[in-house]
């Protein structure tokens, strides 16, 4: 099986741990997380510094994993690396993580697809489906 290298899409503070969960699966090699002081430090330069953020962290990825919360779809941000990975040729999907434990033990909601509301040009919603992990 090949490893891919990917970006990891998620709604941060409520779902950082879960993602921890997915990230330390071992499937996907050379993807560290963000630490909460660094994601504060980028925030702090506002949108063209996340935007290169983004596209800094997205370089060199051949695809994004978008990992679906209870609040995920809609967000400002996941929007904006849905659309550029798709852009930029990448593979988008998108995986349920709301059955995994937070740092708790606490379980979420299952959110909305964060897929029903992009619009690709002229050709209307981007068809991707997500899987329950």
């Amino acid at each position: 099986m090949t490893k891919r290298n990917c970006f990891y899409s998620f709604h941060y503070l409520p779902d950082n741990w879960r993602a921890g969960t997915v990230r330390s699966i071992g499937a996907i090699d050379g993807n560290k997380p963000t630490s909460d002081n660094n994601w504060e430090e980028v925030k702090k330069g506002g949108d063209a510094a996340i935007k290169k953020w983004i596209a800094n962290e997205m370089s060199g990825k051949s695809c994004v994993v978008v990992l679906v919360g209870s609040n995920t779809a809609g967000r400002k941000w996941i929007n904006h690396e849905i659309i550029k990975g798709w852009d930029d040729g990448k593979g988008v999907v998108g995986i349920y993580i709301h059955g995994l434990k937070d740092s708790n033990g606490n379980v979420s909601t299952k959110g909305k697809n964060p897929f029903d509301s992009i619009g690709y040009g002229n050709a209307g919603k981007i068809v991707v489906n997500c899987e329950v992990l």
